[in-house]
């Protein structure tokens, strides 16, 4: 089957090289024309885990193919999907951006030949995919295609191993012949057990804001739980444990720390707040999550200057982890993009390190932070040492080096990645989430 990716950012990168793994032929088209050169010469946009390697390999068997023009693929295609950014307004207002995918629409309209199946999987509101249909129809009356919604559920650090190995497979689709081509297109996962989902189109839609915000729920709730384990005495990990092992609630997303972030969380639970606004439902639950993650960072600020005795100001304050989460190079809504910067308006030093988020992050972040490309260097004579993003490599510091190079041993773990007894053993004031902070010395004002 022949397919072209339009957009070739995080969602189309993955999908156009899944796709391409599946064996179709496809072809990734973006306008950026330095993004397709680099990756044409195998330097891609973004850091995935193991996407590299299926790129290579399916450029080089011909599968895989990018372009900056619609023109080169578009009229021969049996399915577009359009995989372009959906960024939240810039009013934030909770509106979902769709500039990207109404152009994409109206630019492939041009080129279409004969029937084609336009696909969208960027993540749209509710009647999106019928905008779509409707700007098509009315740039080229003459156009045979239907339109389609096939939401992706990618995690960015696991994107790839998602996208060959899912849960489920959403489509929204009206027509047997869109269904036909969509499971003709998703047989390869079909034949290993894969579940393929067919729906009404907004279904399909509103499927991909309801997964996520349930998804953000779990996470605001268990925080709300630490924060009372803190006052009560409890250990929140155990909690946790208790709840996760009953098979209605599972394990997952039941991790206290600093709040979610990264490009979707953030961003749909704001919109589907703005759905539900403008057909006059209440989501209270969805509002509740939104807006205990935000105190969350605030808290989290106030964890890092508890450690410290009650004041940043003047503190080298050394920090590991820049990205919203391990494994990526994404910094979108990260939680260091709060906790840094209200450091820093207070007076600290600021210090960092991250595997793959220095470049993005020095971009995004006050110029006062000094970036190190070692770990153990940007902890040098810090007065307090705060892990914000669980990276493998942060999992195994060898916490002996770490004591003999700060200025004081003190430890604030917003991700519980430590156990307090290895931690008390190490010397540390260690300051956890959810947990009873251990203090070995008094801190000096």
């Amino acid at each position: 089957m022949k397919i072209t990716i339009i957009g070739t950012g995080y969602v189309g990168l993955v999908s156009g090289a899944g796709f391409a793994e599946f064996g179709h032929t496809v072809t990734c088209v973006d306008k950026d024309k330095k993004k397709i050169e680099l990756v044409e010469k195998g330097s891609l946009p973004i850091y995935e885990p193991g996407l590299e390697e299926i790129v290579i390999r399916n450029k080089s068997s011909g599968r895989l193919n990018f372009s900056v023009n619609l023109a080169d693929s578009v009229p021969n295609s049996d399915v577009i999907f359009i995989a372009v950014g959906t960024p939240a307004s810039r009013r934030g207002d909770g509106y979902a951006d769709l500039t990207y995918v109404f152009e994409a629409a109206k630019e492939l309209a041009h080129f279409l030949n004969g029937y084609t199946l336009v696909t969208i999987k960027s993540t749209v509101p509710v009647g999106t995919a019928r905008q779509v249909a409707r700007i098509i129809r009315e740039t080229n009356p003459l156009a045979e295609f239907d339109v389609a919604s096939n939401p992706e559920f990618l995690r960015e650090g696991e994107a790839v191993f998602d996208f060959l190995n899912p849960d489920r497979v959403v489509v929204g689709a009206e027509t047997e012949k869109a269904r036909n081509l969509l499971a003709a297109l998703y047989r390869p996962l079909e034949s290993k057990g894969v579940p393929i989902i067919f729906t009404g189109i907004e279904t399909a839609e509103l499927t991909k804001y309801a997964s996520n915000a349930f998804l953000a729920t779990k996470i605001s709730f268990i925080n709300e739980i630490a924060n009372l384990c803190e006052e009560v005495g409890a250990d929140v990990i155990d909690v946790a444990k208790g709840m996760g092992l009953d098979h209605r609630i599972g394990s997952k997303f039941l991790q206290p720390g600093p709040g979610y972030g990264g490009s979707c969380f953030p961003k749909d639970t704001k919109a589907l707040l703005r759905i539900a606004q403008e057909n006059g439902v209440a989501c209270r639950i969805v509002e509740a999550v939104v807006e205990v993650n935000a105190a969350q960072r605030a808290r989290m600020v106030r964890k890092i200057r508890q450690a410290l005795g009650g004041s940043e100001e003047g503190k080298s304050i050394a920090i590991l982890g820049l990205t919203f989460k391990p494994d990526t190079d994404d910094m979108r809504e990260a939680p260091s993009l709060t906790i840094i910067p209200a450091l820093i308006e207070h007076g600290a030093e600021v210090k960092a390190h991250d595997p793959e988020g220095i470049n993005e992050a020095k971009r995004l972040l006050p110029q006062e932070v000094k970036f190190f490309k070692d770990k153990y260097e940007a902890c040098r004579d810090a007065d307090v040492v705060v892990l914000i993003t669980d990276w493998n490599e942060y999992k195994n510091l060898d916490l002996s080096k770490l004591k003999s190079l700060m200025k004081t041993p003190i430890f604030v773990d917003l991700r519980n990645v430590f156990s307090p007894d290895v931690m008390s053993s190490a010397g540390f004031n260690y300051f956890s989430v959810g947990r009873r902070p251990i203090i070995n010395f008094k801190t000096n004002l």
